[in-house]
């Protein structure tokens, strides 16, 4: 079975940048389309973006142009890079894979 896990989140302040990675197990991570969501505390999960096995991404509107999704195949990992953050990114960002594959989050928290 695929597991998942994300890494690389801390305290940032706005206007900053952060980049998390999310590591996958298993021998077709190549094959699947790997998605970000993120769930600030009270409020329920949200979509942020994703990419497909061809590289192909879609992003939410509010993180468009700020954020960035790719994937690094050979090494079994998808990145999400963030860029000019808000406080409103503050989160817990999850990596979620095909087949309802879900990490177990990293925090991402921004404020000066």
């Amino acid at each position: 079975q695929v597991q998942l896990a994300e890494s690389g989140g801390g305290l940032v302040q706005p206007g900053g940048s952060l980049r998390l990675s999310c590591v996958a197990s298993g021998s077709i991570f190549s094959l699947m389309s790997m998605s970000w969501y993120r769930q600030a505390p009270g409020k329920a999960r949200e979509w942020v973006g994703d990419i497909s096995a061809g590289g192909i991404t879609n992003y939410r509107g509010s993180v468009k142009g700020r954020f960035t999704i790719s994937r690094e195949n050979a090494k079994n990992t998808v990145y999400l890079q963030m860029n000019s953050v808000k406080p409103e990114d503050t989160a817990v960002y999850y990596c979620r894979a095909d087949y309802n594959i879900w990490g177990q989050g990293t925090q991402v928290t921004v404020s000066s």
